[in-house]
């Protein structure tokens, strides 16, 4: 099996994945780790090695490569570009675009676009496991700049919470510990975020009881829709910021605020902008590298490495720390 930890910087990193050949063969070891292969399209064991390195099912007849089912099949860049660029987005700490990554590994802007896309499908957030204790829920709103725009061509009425120009994102952090490497206990914030079509109160506390606990306690700001969240069977506690509130002892949302702040400079600083058609891959990534920040390096590419091939970590595996592959 591959040692993920001496992975903890990019030279590392490319001194041993130095061939396509060793590329594939740390995929084969890491998907077949007992030498059993398994056929990708109908799940039959023991298939035949062919001389040119790719494998025959023995029930269905179909010839496959190792690639098959993961998010390299089909590709015509080099796995090494992949491993590189699977490193580099999940270790630098506001990402990297597009035209950034195509400098880093000598391919095309579109080339370096899909691939940064195709490597956020790690990220998703369908297998996020309830929150519980003491949870802050948030809104936030994003895009809909006006300021830039002539007078004639402004939208009016776009301040505040309204959704014309903007779009809204919902987010629920778990306020939690986490043991460190001295054995201690220390804080630690998990997130989960989403994009939504509207901040109505039958909208936000339907995800509400998805995610959070019943018996949790949930922080909130004054926004209407988040009443009658007692009624749900949760311990609904309100920060009044219109009253310039913004903690009274622990009841406050400065938490998740702060990392909408960090998620404002990610979008800022490396992206510029987004499409709403892709703004949840973007806050899929966001709150992976949020919700793994206590990993280092070779911890998270290990991973992404597991994910990228099918073995897929849950998140609650992420927070207790099973971060083998």
């Amino acid at each position: 099996m591959i040692d993920f930890s001496k992975f903890d910087n990019i030279i590392s990193l490319t001194s041993y994945f130095n061939s396509e050949e060793t590329c594939r063969m740390a995929i084969v070891q890491s998907r077949w780790a007992d030498g059993d292969i398994i056929c990708p399209y109908c799940g039959t064991h023991h298939c035949k090695v062919r001389k040119d390195g790719r494998f025959r099912c023995k029930a269905c007849l179909n010839n496959f490569s190792c690639l098959v089912g993961t998010i390299f099949e089909g590709t015509k860049v080099s796995l090494i570009k992949w491993f590189v660029a699977m490193y580099l987005i999940s270790s630098h700490k506001k990402g990297v675009s597009s035209h950034q990554l195509s400098r880093d590994i000598k391919v095309t802007q579109t080339t370096a676009w899909y691939m940064l896309h195709k490597i956020r499908l790690l990220y998703p957030q369908d297998d996020s496991r309830a929150l519980e204790g003491t949870v802050e829920c948030d809104e936030v709103y994003i895009g809909g700049k006006e300021k830039w725009k002539h007078k004639s061509m402004r939208t009016p009425k776009t301040q505040g919470r309204s959704t014309k120009t903007k779009t809204p994102v919902f987010g629920m952090m778990e306020r939690g510990t986490v043991v460190n490497a001295k054995g201690e206990e220390e804080p630690f914030t998990y997130v989960n975020a989403f994009v939504v079509p509207d901040t109505h109160r039958s909208t936000l506390q339907t995800i509400v009881q998805q995610f959070v606990e019943k018996g949790s306690r949930v922080i909130t700001d004054e926004l209407s829709a988040y009443n009658g969240l007692g009624e749900l069977g949760y311990g609904h506690e309100v920060v009044s910021h219109s009253a310039e509130e913004y903690a009274n002892g622990d009841i406050f949302t400065n938490s998740i605020e702060g990392f909408w702040s960090h998620f404002r400079r990610m979008i800022t600083g490396c992206y510029h902008d987004v499409s709403d058609a892709h703004l949840q891959s973007y806050i899929d990534e966001a709150v992976y590298r949020w919700n793994t920040r206590k990993m280092s390096e070779s911890e998270r590419f290990a991973h992404m490495f597991g994910k990228s091939m099918g073995l897929v970590c849950r998140w609650y595996d992420i927070k207790a720390g099973l971060l083998t592959v």
